[in-house]
């Protein structure tokens, strides 16, 4: 089986980030890129902020983050991916951005590197069939935020070999995560059932059946989730939200999947959630305050 010991990571915010993180912390040696210095820099930044508050938790020492924290090189070309063993694209959640990537990236690849997606919701036989090496092409879907959330979705493509499953489950099992396996339907298991909650809730808002704070409350208390759908929504955002939901109304073409207008009506109007500082609540304040 391939051994995954240096992981390359196109992409420096939440998600990448998060990959980062955790990668790092298992021993692996990480190579973080993005568009520019300053975005790579901020990502950097944000890890050094969650493995320092992982410090104060006492969940690492700060011998672990200083180590962690070394093995994270920093990269603005798709040159320093050359010896990487897998590279994860957690890019936006658009597939022309992702083909884009693909197609600069493959040629920078050692023959047997592998390219996983951390796709939420797009096929991964349509992703891996843009590169040069579908059978070397795996869905990576890490849960948000990452250095939190136990599961990974491993997504096989129509031409992934069982050589890449294998050694990415390996890798999956060696940052502590645990595995569930989905075919490749759109947005696979946990987006096909979580994102049509949280657009019914939209729904629910958009038609006044209740306000923002009482569909929370009633979600929070009435079914003891963590947190209200329209809350999660914001700390999801609200454009990857319609992003899967346009994948999943267009790849199985039924109509329960349509987008709430109201959730495209805060996308367009850039009230994306707490990344915007406003989404079902305005986060401007003390305290977040419904917007409805």
């Amino acid at each position: 089986m391939t051994n995954i010991d240096k992981v390359g990571v196109i992409g420096a915010g939440q998600m990448g980030t998060g990959i980062a993180h955790v990668c790092a912390l298992a021993g692996l040696d990480v190579v973080l890129n993005d568009v520019s210095a300053d975005r790579v820099k901020a990502g950097l930044a944000t890890i050094n902020g969650n493995m320092t508050r992982q410090v104060r938790r006492n969940r690492i020492t700060e011998a672990e983050r200083q180590t962690a924290l070394a093995r994270i090189v920093p990269s603005v070309s798709y040159d320093g991916f050359s010896d990487c063993d897998l590279v994860i694209e957690a890019a936006t959640e658009k597939e022309d951005v992702k083909r884009k990537i693909y197609g600069q990236l493959c040629p920078h690849l050692k023959p047997d590197a592998m390219i996983g997606s951390n796709t939420s919701s797009i096929s991964i036989t349509r992703l891996a069939a843009s590169t040069d090496r579908p059978e070397r092409f795996i869905g990576i879907h890490f849960m948000n935020p990452v250095p939190l959330m136990e599961l990974v979705e491993l997504i096989r493509g129509i031409a992934t070999e069982d050589v890449t499953y294998e050694a990415t489950k390996a890798f999956c099992v060696r940052l502590g995560k645990t595995v569930a396996v989905s075919e490749d339907f759109p947005a696979f298991i946990v987006n096909r059932v979580l994102m049509p909650m949280i657009n019914e809730a939209i729904y629910t808002l958009y038609e006044g059946v209740g306000t923002v704070e009482a569909i929370d409350t009633a979600m929070r208390l009435g079914a003891n989730h963590p947190m209200g759908p329209l809350q999660l929504a914001d700390f999801i955002g609200l454009d990857i939200c319609l992003s899967v939901m346009q994948v999943l109304h267009e790849g199985l073409a039924d109509s329960k999947y349509r987008p709430c207008p109201l959730l495209v009506k805060y996308v367009e109007a850039g009230w994306l959630g707490r990344k915007t500082q406003r989404g079902f609540y305005d986060y401007r304040g003390e305290k977040p305050v419904p917007t409805r």
